[in-house]
């Protein structure tokens, strides 16, 4: 499996959840450089959060993660259409 790379930044992490995936990347030139992104198909990469520390990123990563995660758990639990009927 090859690197991947958006926008110059390597993309060190990911995470699939639901039909999209979280990822983390460091700037390839700046190393103090980070950035989390939802990312669709692996080549659609949108809603950037830029950071200048692996911590904060690391953090924000993590965080997007377990938000889009509540998101998919809780289209899982909404009522059906013929739920609401009864």
């Amino acid at each position: 499996m090859g690197w991947r790379k958006n926008a110059g930044y390597i993309i060190t992490n990911q995470i699939t959840i639901g039909e999209s995936e979280i990822v983390l990347g460091v700037h390839e030139s700046h190393p103090n450089m980070f950035v989390t992104w939802e990312c669709n198909n692996k080549t659609d990469y949108y809603w950037g959060h830029y950071h200048t520390s692996l911590l904060a990123a690391q953090k924000d990563f993590c965080e997007r993660g377990a938000d889009k995660a509540r998101f998919y758990e809780k289209a899982e639990h909404k009522p059906k259409e013929k739920e609401l009927e009864r």
